[in-house]
């Protein structure tokens, strides 16, 4: 015991005391968030029997051909060895062999330099190398069951990464030691705000929530809600030209996530983008919908959406024909909405472009994994008690496809370094989800992931049967090249079905970032190739690779059909409110 006399003596002391202090508050917040915390659904993993029906296949396979696990025995030892001889190279003072430096989660130098952290490092490597191409080898399962075992084996390796526990991360080590604790203390005081801010359920935050505020500096061009309904606002931004294009554009952007993802700060807007370049700029606002909403299925989102803002621009606007842009879920819409309207020769837009939409889900990537009996029965039990899936459902969802960039990376900086998340206006509106209508959630998964009716030319809308072949408009297509939600071979395969001529662009990077890619920025580059191929990988082999942003070329394309530049138009309005309205500042929080 320490002698109270003596405590001026010890060096450190009352940093020491005042730690343990707010450890002894930061572990009863703990422990009452932990004890109160809601019961929400949770993400569901498979049925326990492709489990064992992948352990039965795998040691059947064993049993008739033993140099399988032979072979990956060997590769185990041999790779163990090496790590071990480097090891002793290392006490020798020996030349060692290089390590792997393309994880960025082994960036420490530490990893290198130390042979304890080398070989742990090593060893995590080598395990799950073997262990993924043990899954992967497995015969007799089918093309579903293969990619969803071999996708939470994958969140299992990486949930046991080395760089997520203390005792193992030489980075989180050093700053415990540099900090007296205290970095180990600001990492409890993170993680029990995280729970508490989010009723004991752990969702790492990864951005500083505090730095933004929506229409003040971020979503902040300047415009007006024009219209609105049950749905949507419809928000007409003002020029900021003299002189601007004969014909608007039309925005539908998705409702599973909020606007402004095309409107954050000026010099990343795309609506500030369209706005410099004279583009008469219209965009639909959606409703964050709550249990009144549970009704509410797709064909609404069609009538009470998107026809009627098709109808209300063009009456405001005074033109007969317009131009569309659809991103994401919202392309899905306007490609069903435009095979709809042609199919009824309703000829209201004159051109379409689609960011990172999915027509044919034939092959819809990673999110593939989660169209489930079980994750279905999740999202129907949870639709039956809200009326609603709750947004966060689908944060966790989407958070998983990236796990090491949106979960475990950013829990070590907050957890074990003891870090704020810095600001970032991407990962803000990334942290700002929205519900969907019970209804239409679940007629979305059956209609269009479970069973693709549209690409198969059997979806009704309104009794009419419509297919992607009555799509006759000019369409350029935007896909991402690392795009976990919308692979943008699926993204081509499905608009390349569309009747009208077309371009397709291929982004750097992926759903997000690839798209919101300012034309000042050289970060990413894109691909383009305007002859007509009949599949993807022909398309992109003959493709040619520019640096920059694809806006310009977007916009060169689109220049076709927005017109010619004439004098700002003086339009009579009745403002509801200013942009950004106030559909989007509903937060589920």
């Amino acid at each position: 015991m320490i002698n109270e006399e003596n405590n001026d003596k010890i060096p450190g002391f009352d940093e020491l005391k005042n730690n343990l202090e707010k450890v002894d508050i930061l572990t009863k917040r703990l422990v009452y968030i932990i004890a109160t915390k809601s019961k929400k659904q949770q993400i569901t993993p498979p049925n326990q029997d492709l489990y064992y029906k992948a352990a039965a296949k795998y040691f059947s396979e064993i049993l008739s051909n033993p140099s399988k696990l032979i072979e990956n025995q060997i590769k185990y030892y041999k790779s163990s060895l090496e790590t071990w001889s480097d090891v002793q190279k290392y006490f020798l003072k020996q030349e060692t062999s290089p390590g792997i430096k393309s994880d960025r989660r082994f960036k420490s130098e530490a990893w290198e330099e130390n042979p304890y952290f080398k070989m742990i490092k090593q060893q995590y490597l080598t395990s799950s190398d073997i262990i993924q191409e043990t899954i992967t080898g497995i015969d007799g399962l089918n093309h579903h069951e293969q990619r969803q075992i071999t996708f939470f084996t994958k969140q299992m390796l990486e949930f046991f990464s080395p760089t997520n526990f203390l005792m193992t991360n030489p980075d989180a080590l050093k700053e415990a030691m540099d900090t007296k604790g205290k970095s180990l203390v600001d990492g409890l005081e993170n993680l029990v705000e995280d729970l508490e801010k989010n009723d004991g359920e752990l969702n790492v935050s990864l951005t500083d929530e505090t730095a933004f505020e929506i229409g003040n500096n971020i979503a902040n061009s300047e415009g007006s809600v024009i219209y609105q309904n049950k749905l949507y606002q419809l928000i007409y931004y003002k020029p900021t030209q003299q002189e601007t294009h004969e014909t608007p554009i039309l925005i539908v952007p998705p409702w599973i996530n909020k606007f402004y993802i095309l409107d954050l700060k000026p010099e990343n807007s795309f609506i500030q983008f369209l706005l410099k370049k004279g583009v008469p700029v219209f965009l639909m606002s959606w409703v964050n919908p709550d249990s009144s909403h549970s009704h509410i299925g797709f064909e609404d989102y069609l009538k009470d959406g998107l026809f009627d803002a098709i109808n209300q621009t063009k009456t405001f606007y005074s033109v007969n024909m317009i131009n569309t842009i659809g991103y994401c879920i919202g392309g899905t819409l306007l490609a069903t909405g435009l095979s709809y309207l042609n199919n009824k020769k309703l000829n209201f837009v004159k051109s379409a472009s689609f960011f990172t939409t999915l027509t044919d889900f034939d092959d819809p990537g990673d999110l593939s994994i989660f169209i489930s009996d079980e994750y279905l029965t999740t999202i129907k039990n949870q639709v039956q008690e809200k009326g609603y899936l709750d947004g966060d459902f689908l944060s966790q969802t989407f958070s998983f496809l990236r796990s090491n960039d949106l979960i475990y990376g950013p829990a070590v900086k907050s957890y074990l370094l003891g870090k704020k998340p810095p600001p970032f206006d991407l990962l803000y509106w990334n942290s700002d989800p929205t519900n969907l209508p019970g209804k239409m959630a679940l007629e979305y998964l059956e209609k269009f992931y479970k069973h693709n009716l549209f690409a198969k030319g059997l979806l009704e809308i309104s009794g009419e049967n419509i297919k992607l072949d009555q799509i006759t408009q000019p369409i350029a297509a935007i896909g991402t090249f690392n795009d976990h939600i919308a692979p943008w071979q699926s993204s081509f395969n499905g608009l390349s079905k569309t009747a009208g001529k077309k371009m397709f662009i291929l982004a750097g990077s992926g759903h997000i970032a690839g798209i919101i890619n300012p034309d000042n920025s050289n970060k990413y580059g894109y691909w383009v190739n305007n002859k007509k191929y009949n599949n993807a990988e022909e398309w992109f082999n003959q493709s040619t690779n520019k640096n920059g942003s694809w806006w310009n070329e977007w916009y060169d394309w689109k220049k076709e059909f927005l017109g010619d530049k004439t004098s700002n138009k003086i339009i009579e309005m009745v403002e509801i409110e200013p942009a950004p309205g106030s559909y989007v500042k509903k937060k589920n929080k």
